[in-house]
């Protein structure tokens, strides 16, 4: 008999064979898991366990009829599920518990992990595929006869592991590890680039080239010389901090006030003394990133080096599991990645296999968390604080919650048990500087009749410019600066949101940034989503906050203002009257109702954020951190249930190419880089795909095409709009 193969001939490409798929993969899984394992007490199981899930992952196409069709290179899946070999092979040594781990990891490499706690429940039978059962049972020791003969002998675990258990983050940070090969090597197989990760952190160097770009800083604005010796206060104590002892530290410093390069400086610093690998910034919007990204790309790339590969952007999701778009997955392997707290924290909450590929990566890294706070809608914090507890405690992360006004919500029973203090990182007399200054910065004003379309455009361009108005929805954001634009002149407006692919976005804040440091430039405004209020460095004469939470309102107030250039400041919160037009965001009703009473108790400001996130949890009958739904699903490891729950963004989303030479570019099999991909698509809700008329690109199962209307102001709105008849002829109907 010819070789046995893993993989088919395809586009040329010779098919892989079984012996270099599985020695390849075990291979890299044995890497992977012997780089996390070095900073976690987990370790030595997880090198177990990994290594034996790699050489079984495969054992099934040994089956003769699946042999068949691989090496008739059809198309489709293979007849025998094969990977119900491996798991029911490791599953007879299911009394080690490397063993019984390794089976889970084999069974689920290709679908998304079940409820452990219901798989349990069948007994003998957990992990097993039902319709492959009968077929595996009767060929089991034929495909153990084969995999000896093409490997040597392979054994599996005889390690009690005694006193030892594995936790939900565990099978997930292990199952990461063994896809991460088995893709890797697939799609090198098929002459797929897959992008490096090999360029090491190097923490000494960086941080004395930061140190070089913020002393060069200093100089820039004589003007204001008070708020430069702050920040300068401020980068110098985060700068000679020392560690956290428990590996989670506070950074309370007011905007302006130089956080992007000062926490930074402190992470390198304690990475150096720790032997970190990696650093991760989280930020809270998918546009800011591009700021953050700029500044680093400056200040910590050496002499040589590709920016690209020192400091990677990763806007949104961009996780494939398709052979042919694998490579296009955006993989966390670079020394410094910016990323959002919906992709940082919906891995971690992850059971899609695509989604956890890159997770193994975060081990032993610091991480940023910016505006931390604002990264999560209140009800999500309680699990999040328990996995940033655990990647402290076990996986060898050093972790900074930092914000212009921090919530300390890890004090409170609903977020934390026992409740707990973590060290601050600025001492007590700098923040006490910087928050005076903060105080008298801006106003808090409420709007009380809810505006319809015509009322509200009217009455913010009342407002002094340059003004921000932030809305709810998408829609109502594109909406606003549409019927602004044609009521007032496209000049005296500008759109911001995620209805903009993100190199429109860069250029969109680029062009802001351009008016507001023109002193000349005042009647306009910026029209956006929440994707604006924390993190980017605006500075406007007023803003407008549509009704959301105590925390947005906080936020929004650090973009006007930001710096004490004006005497008087006010920030509105008001309300739309909702209709086709403007639409309401279901999310933000409890948090928007919640704000309404502090604005009647006349409690407006950042010392009253902790309160309005406890009444916002007690709110949704939640209660203590132990009553926590996602709590006890993840307690219980019932996996589908944490992913469906934990959703930053409660709708599934597709991605979306909205440039038509990339398209054609795709569809002609030319190389592109994944961040090159990330620049030109949208997320699109996925059951919005039929509707806006996405059709998926040729060649390629889960990769799209807008096919409406986009521009370079409102986005894919634009498409949108026209097509729902909401505007016609440049006109609100």
């Amino acid at each position: 008999m010819s070789e046995y193969l893993s993989h088919s001939a395809k586009d040329g490409i010779p098919g892989q064979t079984y012996r270099t798929h599985i020695l390849e993969v075990l291979r890299m899984a044995r890497v992977n898991a012997e780089r996390v394992a070095v900073y976690s007490s987990y370790g030595p199981l997880l090198r177990e366990v990994v290594e034996y899930a790699a050489t079984y992952h495969d054992l099934g196409k040994l089956d003769d009829e699946n042999q068949k069709v691989l090496r008739a290179g059809n198309k489709g899946n293979l007849p025998v599920k094969h990977w119900d070999a491996g798991t029911a092979h490791l599953l007879a040594y299911s009394k080690r518990l490397a063993n019984l781990i390794a089976a889970f990891l084999v069974a689920y490499h290709h679908k998304d992990l079940p409820s452990v706690y219901d798989e349990q429940v069948k007994g003998s039978g957990m992990f097993r595929d039902p319709s492959a059962r009968e077929n595996t049972e009767a060929w089991l020791s034929r495909y153990i006869e084969i995999h000896a003969a093409e490997l040597g002998k392979c054994g599996v675990s005889e390690d009690d592991w005694k006193g030892k258990s594995s936790t939900p983050l565990f099978m997930r940070i292990a199952l990461s590890c063994l896809v991460d090969a088995d893709h890797t090597d697939t799609a090198r197989h098929y002459g797929n680039a897959v992008p490096e990760g090999t360029m090491p952190l190097d923490a000494e160097r960086r941080i004395s080239a930061l140190d070089n770009y913020v002393a060069t800083l200093e100089s820039v604005d004589k003007g204001k010389l008070e708020r430069n010796e702050l920040r300068q206060k401020v980068y110098d104590a985060c700068r000679w901090a020392e560690p956290a002892e428990c590996g989670l530290i506070a950074c309370d410093s007011p905007v302006g006030t130089g956080k992007t390069t000062a926490i930074m400086a402190h992470l390198l610093n304690v990475a150096e003394q720790r032997g970190l690998r990696r650093v991760f910034v989280v930020l809270p919007f998918t546009n800011i990133i591009d700021q953050s990204v700029e500044v680093y790309r400056k200040a910590l790339v050496l002499n040589g080096e590709e920016p690209q590969k020192v400091v990677a952007a990763h806007h949104h999701k961009a996780e494939f599991d398709d052979e042919k778009t694998r490579a296009y997955s955006f993989l966390w392997n670079a020394p410094i990645t910016v990323t959002t707290a919906v992709q940082f924290f919906e891995t971690l909450a992850g059971n899609h296999p695509a989604t956890l590929r890159k997770l193994h990566q975060l081990v032993g890294s610091a991480i940023f968390l910016d505006e931390a706070h604002a990264a999560l809608p209140a009800h999500l914090w309680p699990q999040a604080w328990k996995w940033l507890q655990e990647l402290a405690r076990d996986w060898g992360c050093y972790i900074v919650m930092a914000s212009g006004s921090l919530t300390r919500f890890w004090e409170l029973p609903e977020f934390a048990v026992p409740e707990m203090q973590i060290p601050e990182l600025v001492e007590h007399d700098i923040r006490s500087v910087a928050i005076k200054a903060e105080n008298s910065r801006i106003a808090y004003r409420l709007k009380e009749e809810p505006l319809p379309l015509e009322e509200l455009r009217d009455w913010i361009i009342q407002l002094p410019g340059p003004r921000l108005v932030i809305l709810n929805t998408v829609q109502s954001a594109a909406v606003i600066a549409k019927e602004m634009a044609n009521r007032y002149g496209r000049c005296k407006v500008e759109h911001l949101s995620t209805a903009l692919a993100p190199f429109h976005r860069r250029a969109t804040i680029e062009q802001i940034r351009g008016r507001l440091n023109n002193k000349d430039d005042t009647d306009w405004t910026l029209v956006a989503t929440s994707c604006v209020e924390a993190g980017v460095d605006f500075s406007f004469r007023s803003a407008a906050r549509e009704m959301c939470s105590m925390i947005s309102t906080i936020q929004t107030a650090g973009r006007a203002n930001r710096s004490g250039e004006y005497d008087s400041v006010e920030l509105w919160n008001f309300r739309t009257k909702h209709g086709e037009l403007l639409g309401e965001n279901p999310s933000f009703k409890t948090s928007a109702r919640i704000l309404a009473d502090f604005y009647r108790e006349n409690k407006i400001g950042p010392e009253f954020c902790k309160e309005a996130m406890r009444r916002e949890i007690r709110e949704r009958n939640q209660g203590r951190l132990e009553n926590d739904p996602i709590v006890r699903a993840e307690m219980n490891r019932k996996f589908p249930e944490v992913d469906e729950l934990f959703k930053v963004i409660s709708s599934n989303t597709i991605a979306v190419v909205i440039d038509e030479d990339m398209r054609r570019r795709l569809e002609n099999n030319e190389k592109i880089r994944p961040s090159e991909l990330q620049q030109k698509t949208v997320n699109i809700y996925s059951n919005k795909a039929e509707t806006y008329g996405v059709a998926p690109i040729q060649g390629f199962n889960d990769l799209y095409a807008w096919t409406l209307d986009y521009d370079d102001f409102i986005g894919y709105m634009a498409g949108v709009l026209k097509v729902s008849g909401l505007m016609r002829g440049g006109c609100c109907i």
